[in-house]
């Protein structure tokens, strides 16, 4: 299946939303975005990466931490200088997106990339949740989380995820009305609901070609 579509997914932790995207990306032969997007920003803003990671979202952190940085080693102007070093990297991971998706199909996951591609006509926003039970289960099993810091690890990176999307987007994190679409990845499985998703992009596909 050949595509032209942009798809972003948001994801509560443990809903394996990074599995389907990478699973969608690999049926579509497109290329796929997480952590990698740090990669990408980093070399085209001139910020290290290392403090892509540092605010990868994350929260907004303490203002003091933006001053003792040495501004030079950000890669901006003067003029950005009186920008607070957490909005510097939001900005530059914010053009990465933006560049990445203009050059063609892709999956990119987190990072307000909905939010960022909101202008894109070819763009399909997708937010992947599951029952709290699933979730703890899955980060147990597969993210090796021990049973008795599952449940505080669920709920603190949901919270960082939330914190960050809702600081720098007009949206609201998890809120279906700020997606496309909001699929519970319980329902049909990891491999159906990349098949769901395919489905859809199929339907928008043909249905702007009908317009056209």
């Amino acid at each position: 299946m050949s595509t032209k579509t942009v798809i972003t997914i948001g994801r509560q932790y443990g809903s394996g939303g990074h599995l389907i995207g990478k699973k969608l990306a690999e049926e579509l032969d497109i290329p796929f975005y997480d952590s990698e997007l740090l990669k990408v920003a980093a070399k085209e803003s001139g910020i290290c990466e290392e403090i892509f990671e540092s605010f990868d979202e994350k929260p907004t952190t303490s203002f003091l931490y933006s001053l003792v940085m040495d501004p030079y080693s950000l890669g901006y102007n003067s003029n950005s200088f009186d920008l607070p070093l957490n909005h510097k990297v939001f900005l530059a991971a914010f053009d990465t997106i933006k560049d990445i998706a203009s050059k063609g199909p892709c999956v990119i996951v987190g990072r307000c990339a909905d939010y960022a591609l909101e202008d894109f006509d070819n763009c399909v926003s997708v937010f992947i949740h599951a029952p709290f039970e699933a979730r703890i289960k899955r980060i147990q099993e597969e993210y090796g989380v021990p049973e008795n810091k599952s449940k505080e690890a669920l709920i603190k990176k949901d919270k960082q995820r939330a914190s960050y999307y809702n600081y720098y987007s007009s949206n609201k994190w998890g809120d279906a009305k700020s997606y496309d679409f909001s699929l519970d990845s319980q329902f049909l499985g990891i491999d159906d609901t990349v098949e769901l998703i395919k489905d859809i992009i199929n339907r928008k596909e043909a249905k702007d070609n009908a317009e056209s």
